[in-house]
């Protein structure tokens, strides 16, 4: 009866205990507020405030002045030692992890023994001049190994000996204007184009489109050095024997060119090298603008066709093919011999746990790789994501966790078609579909000195005008102001005053693979030059032996504040990606711009009236389809208001929504003739890789649509364009509803 007894006992007790915790748990819980606490509001602002304040610009300038004490290609030695650096960092730092992740890929270097290089040949086949083999080394880097001579990246090997024609800046229009005005034919021709405008790549690929066996580039002072500026090291302009180095790739998002769509690991099927993807057939080989001169000035044939293909050398820059009176006889010969080969590339993957959502990630990344020193390309990038790691790590170590986790990484091979990147991307696509919120991308902080410039989704759009109302402006003249005002002043949106611009993302850095393939919500922030008043091509120096330290000390951010207010504005993005309890995307943004895409795209068929009505092209589901998306996002952000905060389902569906919104632009079977493309609403443009252009599938199909020998067949392809944008703009609408 006792033993009964003292089990009753032992039992009722249990239950009041049980009874008192459930009590207790349901009251705390009830009693949470519906929102956000005074003082939890100053919690989560403090440890941002915290973050700014612990980003300090001597760090930065410490951090640039390490990256560019030597040369760090990759693929090599002492890019290999550099990531085990910043992996070694991040681990101080405080970071949870931080690892080396590394790919198999095909790169492309200069021969040691036998240079790149042009020569002009007489009758005989005699070389009477020949261009510069290197670049003169800039003061104080006389003795510095590793510097690889000037040479455009997986150019094909070759000695094609032809007449030369100048093809201007080479682009789609350039090459129209020779052929089907002048009627100047490239074929079997070798052309000179000058860097700037468009991608160097699509330069080349006009060219092959052209016929031409072989392809020179340089870079012309017109683009390359601004009024009143003196050449490096005096001032920040070229100087006549710099030569850009660049990759010549056409890889439309494919990454690794043997290993497309798969990351380039030890078990995946490899192309043949020769087989690869995006590698062009013709040699191609960079120059100085003083040697490119002395070519320029013996060209014969017909003058420049306006002012637009005259740049500032002291020629006449006529068309060619061919040099002119005693000249005549003579051609050009390219000598080329740059090798491609599987070489190993190594990312550093650094994390930060999220504690209540692990499982949602915010991805900072740049890249680490150089053509030599890389003092702003990428360097000014590296060096404010180390710092931002550091602040981040730093605030971790003292108890702060983030909501989601954040991955920062380090990437490798983006100069050579952004591989480090895209092969991570392959190899975690499935994962990183489904988990990841954001990509902030942390290539160059800097590529002038005169405002901001940002590139993003419209989702990001309010997150990155909020955050700059917020950060002080670095810029002479406006101490008190933000950076909002100085921005807004100094570069307004062309299509509301009241806003400064921000522009599509197109392509050219490593947000390309998690943007354009994956549909992950992507931004990019920088200093620039004076878009209005600067005609110079990026800045002046750009990949070429005179990116130095000095030359970002000197003259482009002496006082690194430019850098750290970028510092700021992508931590800050990232910060808020991390920890806000409501993503903080805006899709009425979103809607809003499609809108202006449409009618824009709506604008160039109707300069083809007649045919739009014979062939029965109709935007009307487009326009059905916009207004749709945009009342279905109107409506989510009211349902958003009034979401329980409370209730940790409830802002995981809205959150998840969010998420996936601009997942829901992507469509697996990609863009015509260009699979890893796979955004409807946007894409790097056909005919310049670095410029983004909106429903780049219709806009495809209309371009030159009047010179198309069957007007049927090129009508009813942009029918079927505008009815795949309007499919996946509704199916995008869809995703917004209310999921009850």
């Amino acid at each position: 009866m006792g033993g009964r007894q003292g089990a009753l006992r032992t039992g009722l007790g249990c239950a009041l205990l049980l009874a008192l915790f459930l009590l207790g748990f349901l009251g705390g819980w009830l009693m949470k507020p519906t929102k956000k606490t005074t003082n939890s509001a100053d919690a989560y602002q403090n440890v941002r405030q915290k973050l700014v304040a612990e980003m300090k610009a001597e760090n930065i300038k410490q951090f640039l002045r390490s990256f560019t004490k030597f040369p760090h290609l990759a693929g090599t030695e002492q890019n290999l030692h550099l990531a085990k650096q910043v992996q070694a960092q991040w681990k101080e730092f405080g970071l949870d992890s931080a690892e080396l992740v590394h790919y198999d890929v095909l790169l492309s270097y200069p021969n040691e023994t036998q240079p790149n290089y042009v020569s002009i040949i007489d009758d005989q086949g005699n070389e009477i001049f020949n261009t510069s083999l290197f670049e003169p080394p800039p003061v104080g880097y006389e003795n510095i190994s590793g510097v690889v001579p000037p040479y455009n990246a997986f150019s094909a090997q070759g000695l094609p000996e032809a007449d030369l024609v100048y093809v201007n800046y080479g682009r789609t229009e350039d090459f129209f204007k020779l052929e089907r005005e002048m009627g100047i034919n490239c074929t079997g021709k070798i052309v000179i184009a000058r860097y700037g405008k468009i991608f160097r790549g699509n330069k080349v690929k006009n060219a092959i489109l052209a016929g031409a066996k072989g392809i020179i580039l340089y870079s012309d002072p017109a683009d390359y050095c601004a009024p009143g500026v003196d050449p490096y090291p005096s001032g920040w302009n070229l100087p006549g024997g710099g030569v850009q180095r660049g990759n010549v790739l056409n890889l439309n998002g494919a990454g690794d060119p043997l290993t497309p769509g798969y990351p380039a690991k030890e078990y995946t099927f490899r192309s043949e090298v020769d087989e690869g993807v995006g590698i062009p057939k013709i040699p191609v080989h960079p120059i100085g603008y003083h040697d490119a001169e002395i070519l320029l000035r013996i060209l014969g044939g017909p003058a420049a066709p306006d002012n637009s293909w005259r740049g500032n050398l002291n020629v006449s820059y006529n068309i060619g093919p061919g040099f002119a009176g005693s000249y005549s006889i003579r051609k050009v010969r390219m000598h080329v011999h740059s090798h491609n080969k599987i070489t190993r590339i190594y990312n550093v993957i650094g994390t930060i746990s999220g504690a209540e959502e692990p499982d949602r990630y915010i991805i900072l990344g740049g890249h680490r790789d150089s053509w030599v020193f890389g003092g702003i390309d990428p360097a000014t990038g590296a060096a404010v994501l180390q710092e931002v790691a550091r602040s981040f790590g730093k605030v971790a170590m003292e108890g702060w966790r983030p909501k989601r986790t954040i991955i920062f990484a380090s990437w490798d091979a983006e100069e050579f078609g952004l591989l480090g990147s895209t092969e991570w991307a392959e190899e975690n696509a499935k994962v990183l579909q489904e988990r990841a919120v954001a990509y902030i991308n942390t290539d160059s902080s800097i590529e002038g000195n005169y405002t901001l410039r940002v590139d993003c989704s419209p989702l990001l759009y309010k997150l990155v005008y909020n955050l700059t109302e917020e950060i002080a402006s670095p810029d002479e003249g406006y101490e008190g102001k933000s950076l909002y005002e100085s921005w807004l002043e100094k570069d307004p949106s062309t299509e509301s005053k009241s806003h400064p611009r921000i522009n599509k993302l197109g392509s050219g850095s490593d947000f390309e693979a998690y943007f354009q393939r994956l549909g992950i919500t992507s931004g990019r922030a920088r200093y620039t030059k004076n878009r209005r008043a600067d005609k110079f091509s990026n800045y002046p120096v750009y990949h070429t032996v005179y990116e130095t330290f000095e030359l970002v000390e000197r003259f482009y951010d002496p006082t690194f504040v430019k850098q750290l207010t970028i510092a700021q504005l992508r931590g800050g993005l990232v910060y808020e990606l991390a920890d806000s309890q409501v993503i903080p995307f805006n899709c009425k943004d979103y809607g809003e711009d499609l809108r202006k895409y449409t009618d824009r795209i709506y604008n160039l068929a109707k300069k083809h009236e007649e045919q739009v009505e014979t062939y029965g092209v109709s935007f009307g589901p487009l326009f059905s389809a916009v207004t749709n998306f945009t009342e279905a996002a109107a409506d989510f952000h009211r349902r958003l208001k009034e979401v329980d905060v409370n209730n940790p389902i409830a802002v995981r569906i809205m959150n998840d929504q969010l998420m996936f919104v601009e997942r829901a632009f992507i469509d697996p079977l990609g863009l015509p003739g260009r699979k890893f493309y796979r955004h409807i609403v946007f894409a790097p443009s056909s005919h310049n890789k670095y410029a983004g252009e909106s429903f780049p599938g219709i806009y495809d199909a209309m371009f030159d649509i009047e010179n198309k020998a069957d007007q049927r067949k090129a009508w009813e392809e942009v029918k079927r364009q505008i009815s795949i944008a309007a499919f996946t703009v509704q199916a995008a609408a869809g995703t917004l509803k209310d999921v009850a």
